[in-house]
């Protein structure tokens, strides 16, 4: 899954899962723009990359403002000359979007939309023309099975998840012929940062026992499904919404 000389810009990358992508595609060669509104954690991310012989970036940004992700790309091509391989990983953190329609805020609805859906918009829209361009590319669009289905009190995550999946197969079909594959991956339960609001007890056995194979998954397994998503071995897979969840959707 080499993914030498390749240049990864990874939004999100703070911690959890995207920090975790960000290790490992550095392990497979890639050099790293690493996107987050928190800047040290990336600092320390962007020390433990060099530590791998890789080149780092930090590119503090808001991926809601248009002109944020604007400077972001123009910042990695400055630094690196291209961008090959975008993860769109950021996220609303979990916590005060959990609760019934009627008493979801507004405010909060359009931040979750905002942070997950149109982020990845913004992204692909200022980043497609130069993997065009270049006529190679790899998009992975970090999503969920909540994005598969519907349940109570999760309506803005439940929505901003269903719109990334289908992003993702507008765009695979509008670029895939210009050398640039479009996946979204799927996440179920997972032993991550972002799930800390349930903590390790009662509602996180309930979790664990809705899973066919008796587990969550690490940030670990997520980030290695994307590396190979944009490794060779991944390159006639496009429009995909893979599920990385121990069985508890399997369509």
């Amino acid at each position: 899954m080499r993914l030498d000389n390749r240049v990864a810009l990874v939004t999100g990358a703070a911690k959890g899962m995207g920090y975790d992508i960000c290790l490992t595609l550095a392990r497979e060669g890639a050099d790293l723009a690493l996107a987050a509104r928190d800047v040290p954690p990336l600092e320390a991310l962007k020390g433990e990359i060099e530590k791998l012989g890789r080149r780092a970036l930090v590119v503090p940004c808001d991926v809601t403002d248009e002109g944020a992700v604007q400077q972001m790309v123009a910042k990695t091509t400055e630094a690196f000359g291209r961008i090959d391989i975008l993860v769109n990983n950021a996220a609303y953190p979990r916590g005060n979007d959990r609760v019934p329609l009627p008493d979801l805020d507004e405010d909060i609805w359009r931040e979750v939309l905002d942070i997950k859906l149109t982020g990845a918009f913004l992204a692909c829209k200022h980043i497609v023309p130069l993997m065009v361009k270049q006529k190679w590319g790899r998009i992975v669009n970090i999503s969920s099975i909540a994005g598969k289905r519907g349940s109570p009190n999760t309506a803005a995550y439940n929505a901003a998840n269903f719109g990334i999946q289908g992003l993702t197969q507008s765009l695979a079909q509008e670029i895939a012929r210009h050398g640039v594959t479009v996946n979204a991956v799927c996440p179920g339960t997972i032993a991550t940062a972002r799930m800390d609001v349930l903590g390790r007890g009662e509602g996180w056995q309930k979790h664990l026992e809705r899973i066919p194979v008796g587990r969550a998954a690490t940030d670990e397994e997520v980030a290695g499904l994307v590396a190979f998503l944009c490794s060779p071995a991944g390159a006639f897979i496009n429009g995909q919404s893979i599920n990385i969840d121990g069985g508890v959707v399997m369509w």
